[in-house]
């Protein structure tokens, strides 16, 4: 097959929806198939259009761009909501002979605003006041709402997700596929876990406050309280450690390591490096750090919602904790701190799990998935 993929994202490979994309491409080419990307990057903006509406202006952009190479692929992925201008444009106008659409949709939307809007009222939202809020609910949302109804068939990252889409827009099984994300093979590493240890913590993420950056925080200090010995690392943040810092009291601060950006080659040696990864993220798809720190072997502590739930089983191959639960999270890294056998556990039962995350097996579910969108042929 001839495939273009789109997403509205940069095109670095470090990690992200970048990363997901030039995975799971090199396994489809690896499989023979031809792979073209469109990212962010490779659309220059428009002067003339108010950065609110750079979505708009991308969508259109791509739109346009499919439809004169229409003849040149089997399929386009586009990534939600990238596609929603062009899947309209087919519909709408019922153009012949273009490429059938797969969506591809990392998270939902709707989960986003219900966490946010409750952080919002603890003060906890950096970028979900009123207006914000206001703003998603009539500009973004439609974006994806529109990408979703007018795709052929649309990929789902995760479980929550897969399940909303079907039951609130009445597709079949047959449209709507729930595929996860992958993990490299790098991160397979040989692990040992030690009777005793001064509790190296590891989170790995944006620093953004739906990551769940203030329970993190919360958490910690108080840990640090009961544990002198308590590091905490936060790595692949995209800011300085002074921002990251800031949100934390100056008696903690000489406690946290902060590294900005990893090139990927060294992302292995960060998970080696640590005990105990905690994810207390309120929203997203299908983390990859999460998968890599499975791969990597190490006990994992992330929250009982989205994509999370898809990979980890509490107490069997991680533990899970309550979303906006800081107090959970304390008690779950006590457990972990105080028990090398319980770490042992965990961490080669979540190494054994992502084995069946590989992007191999990924690539095989999404090639079955392309080829059906593609069997009928164009439009």
């Amino acid at each position: 097959m001839r495939i273009l993929v789109v997403s509205n994202s940069p095109k670095n490979r470090a990690g992200g929806v970048a990363g997901v994309i030039y995975n799971l491409g090199a396994q489809l080419e690896h499989r023979g198939h031809q792979v073209d990307y469109i990212f962010r990057d490779d659309v220059p903006k428009s002067s003339l259009v108010p950065q609110r509406f750079e979505l708009v202006h991308y969508a259109c952009q791509v739109a346009a761009r499919i439809l004169h190479a229409r003849e040149k692929y089997d399929l386009v992925n586009l990534h939600a909501p990238a596609g929603f201008v062009y899947g309209f444009l087919r519909k709408a106008l019922r153009l012949k002979s273009v490429p059938p659409y797969v969506m591809t949709m990392h998270g939902l939307e709707e989960r986003r605003v219900h966490a946010m809007s409750r952080e919002a009222r603890k003060g906890r939202a950096w970028y979900f006041a009123l207006r914000n809020r206001i703003w998603h609910r009539l500009y973004h949302q439609p974006a994806y709402r529109f990408s979703i109804q007018t795709a052929d068939v649309a990929i789902i990252l995760n479980r929550e997700a897969c399940s909303y889409v079907q039951l609130r827009y009445n597709h079949d099984s047959d449209r709507v596929w729930y595929v996860p994300n992958g993990v490299e093979e790098q991160f397979f590493l040989s692990r040992n876990y030690p009777d005793l240890v001064a509790p190296r913590l590891l989170f790995v993420g944006q620093w953004l406050d739906h990551k769940g950056i203030f329970y993190l925080r919360d958490a910690f200090e108080a840990l640090a309280l009961t544990l002198p010995d308590i590091q905490l690392t936060i790595a692949g943040c995209a800011v300085g450690p002074e921002q990251v810092k800031s949100i934390f009291r100056a008696s903690f601060r000489p406690r946290i390591s902060v590294i900005p950006f990893v090139e990927r080659a060294g992302m292995p040696a960060v998970y080696a490096e640590h005990d105990l990864f905690v994810f207390p993220s309120l929203v997203e798809g299908m983390p990859l750090v999460l998968l890599e720190a499975m791969a990597a072997g190490m006990p994992v502590v992330t929250t009982e919602t989205c994509g999370m739930m898809d990979v980890i089983q509490d107490d069997i191959n991680g533990i899970l904790v309550p979303p906006a639960d800081a107090q959970a999270l304390v008690e779950a890294v006590l457990r972990l701190s105080g028990g090398a056998e319980l770490r042992r556990r965990l961490g080669r039962a979540a190494q054994e799990t992502a084995r069946h995350y590989t992007w191999d097996r990924i690539a095989r579910r999404v090639e079955k998935i392309f080829s059906l969108a593609a069997k009928n042929g164009k439009h």
